[in-house]
C-alpha cells in the first residue's frame, strides 16, 4: 500500500481507503459478519482511512467500523485508523435548493445534537474527519455551518472539517477551498464523470485541501460486472440510479473502456482506480468494499505500476457529458 499526505492534517493516508455506504445498507443484502470481515481485511492490507456518514444505515456503518476497530485496539493492533463520517442537513430538499437556508438545515442544536450521536456510534470522543454530506453555492457568502465546525474543532470534538460535493454542482466547493472553510472535500471522480479535473482538483491541491474520491466505479459499472441482464434488488438503491435505458448505455460505454486497455496489462476495474490516483491532488479514493475478496482486490491496485502516460490520455476519451444523472436525461 501506498500513501499520501491529507490535507493540512500531515497525517499519511492510504492511497485505496474504505466506503463504508454499503456495509450501512442501501446496496442489497449485506450481512454484518461479511462487512466485518472486509473491514478487518482492508486494514490488515494497509487501509488506514474509513469513510462513513450518519446515513449509511442511520448508524449501522458507523457501528460496524467502531466493533472493528475495539477488536482491533483489543488485539494489542499499534496502528492509526482514520475515520472520516458526514453530518446530513436537516429535513428537507436533497441536494438543497437555492432557497434553503443554511441557518435551518444545518442549526446549530441540529449540528451539534447529530455530530454528539456520530461521537456515541463511532465509540470515540473525537472525529478525525466531519464532513457536511451536502451542500448548496447559495450559502457560500455566509458558510455559518463551517463557523460552527471551527468551534466544535476548537472544543476538541472534530479533528478535520470537510464537506462532500452535492452531485449536480460539484464545483461549489470551490469557493470553500479558496475561502479556507474546509480541510478536505469528497467529489465524484471517474471515468465519465471527469469534470473536476477542469479546476476543482487543481484549486485542491493550491490550496492544500485533501481530496477524497468517491464513485471511482461509478456505482459499479466500472467495474465491468454489469451487462444487459443485470437486475438489482428492490432495496438496492442501484435499481434506480440505472433506470430505463441507463444500465444499458452505460455497459456499451464500458465496453469501449474495456477495448481501450486491451494488451495493456490493467484490468477494468485497476484502471478504474489508477486512473483517479493519477491525479496528484487525489488523496485517497475509497471504492465500496463488502467483503474481503474486494478488499483484497482494491487494496492491491495500489501496488500495481501507474498507468502509462499514453493510456491516462487515451482513457480521457470516455469522459461522459451527461449533466444530471439522478434525475432526467
Amino acid at each position: 500500500m501506498k500513501f499520501r499526505p491529507f490535507g493540512p492534517s500531515g497525517f499519511q493516508c492510504s492511497e485505496i481507503g474504505f466506503g463504508g455506504w454499503a456495509i450501512g445498507g442501501a446496496w442489497g443484502a449485506q450481512a454484518d459478519a461479511d462487512s466485518l470481515a472486509a473491514l478487518h481485511r482492508a486494514l490488515d492490507l494497509g487501509c488506514n482511512f474509513i469513510d462513513t456518514a450518519a446515513g449509511y444505515g442511520n448508524g449501522r456503518s458507523e457501528r460496524l467500523i467502531a466493533q472493528v476497530l475495539r477488536e482491533r485496539a483489543a488485539a494489542g493492533r499499534k496502528e492509526k485508523i482514520f475515520v472520516a463520517t458526514k453530518t446530513p442537513p436537516g429535513p428537507g430538499a436533497w441536494p438543497p435548493t437555492p432557497y434553503c437556508r443554511a441557518d435551518e438545515r444545518y442549526a446549530e442544536a441540529y449540528v451539534r445534537e447529530n455530530v454528539a450521536d456520530r461521537l456515541r456510534q463511532l465509540g470515540t470522543d473525537r472525529i478525525d474527519l466531519l464532513q457536511l454530506h451536502t451542500w448548496t453555492r447559495a450559502w457560500n457568502r455566509d458558510p455559518a455551518p463551517f463557523k460552527l465546525l471551527r468551534q466544535l474543532q476548537r472544543e476538541g470534538q472534530i479533528g478535520l472539517i470537510g464537506v462532500s460535493t452535492p452531485e449536480h454542482d460539484q464545483n461549489s466547493v470551490i469557493a470553500l477551498m479558496r475561502g479556507g472553510w474546509v480541510d478536505s472535500v469528497q467529489v465524484i471522480y471517474n471515468l465519465f464523470e471527469q469534470e473536476p479535473a477542469a479546476e476543482l482538483l487543481d484549486t485542491a491541491k493550491e490550496c492544500g485541501v485533501g481530496v477524497i474520491v468517491r464513485v471511482a466505479f461509478d456505482e459499479g459499472a466500472l467495474t465491468g460486472k454489469f451487462t444487459m441482464l443485470t437486475k438489482f434488488a428492490d432495496d438496492d438503491f442501484r435499481k434506480n440510479y440505472f433506470a430505463g435505458d441507463r444500465l444499458g448505455r452505460v455497459v456499451v460505454r464500458t465496453e469501449r473502456i474495456r477495448h481501450d486497455l486491451d494488451g495493456s496489462g490493467f484490468t477494468l476495474p485497476q484502471a478504474a482506480l489508477k486512473w483517479v490516483l493519477a491525479h496528484p491532488a487525489v488523496s485517497t479514493v475509497i471504492p465500496g468494499i463488502r467483503n474481503p475478496a474486494q478488499a483484497e482486490a482494491n487494496c492491491a491496485v495500489s501496488d500495481l505500476p501507474d498507468l502509462p502516460g499514453p493510456l491516462q490520455e487515451r482513457l480521457r476519451r470516455h469522459n461522459w457529458r451527461r449533466a444530471f444523472w439522478y434525475a432526467g436525461k
